[in-house]
């Protein structure tokens, strides 16, 4: 299975996930930032990381046309997070989503992704791309919103759930 180029920006490749990223994901889902905003996915060990990849990204992408794409830094290749588009049951419309490895927060690869997922987005016929978030994480709220995400409600995905904000963008 070969990876296919989604796009790029001045400094990343967006590309899709393969099962040779497995070691890359099991970092990246047992990043303490991914446990504390995004949750525990269960992945224990390599070959949970590749049931994981083979069932989530990989699956959707051949479903859906679409996935999380994995962020690999252009010069070294290098990954350093997943950006882009998920389709989930329990929302309207598709949306964005990122992670990124910690060492890579706070140099603006998460707007670059996102705003090349939203470029991305009318080539699949999307005009309205929606995302998630916890209210208490601030970067992400702040992120999203210099991406030109209007905020529309705090929500509910599941009965029970501690909440999130809901964002969406219309894309001309």
């Amino acid at each position: 299975m070969n990876a296919v180029d989604i796009a790029a920006t001045p400094r990343l490749r967006l590309r899709t996930a393969v099962p040779d990223d497995a070691a890359f994901y099991f970092a990246l889902v047992n990043d303490p930032g991914f446990l504390e905003h995004i949750g525990d996915r269960g992945v224990r060990t390599p070959d949970d990381a590749v049931r994981a990849l083979l069932d989530g990204p990989i699956a959707m992408q051949e479903l859906r046309g679409h996935s999380l794409y994995v962020v690999e830094l252009k010069e070294s290749g290098v990954p350093i997070g997943m950006c882009g588009l998920i389709r989930r049951e329990t929302l309207d419309g598709v949306d964005i989503g990122y992670a990124y490895l910690q060492p890579y927060w706070g140099q603006g690869y998460a707007y670059e992704a996102g705003m090349a997922v939203l470029a991305y987005a009318p080539v699949l016929g999307l005009r309205r791309v929606l995302a998630i978030t916890s209210p208490n994480n601030i970067a992400s709220n702040v992120l999203l919103r210099k991406m030109g995400m209007r905020f529309q409600r705090f929500t509910h995905l599941v009965p029970g759930d501690a909440g999130s904000n809901l964002y969406s963008v219309n894309i001309e």
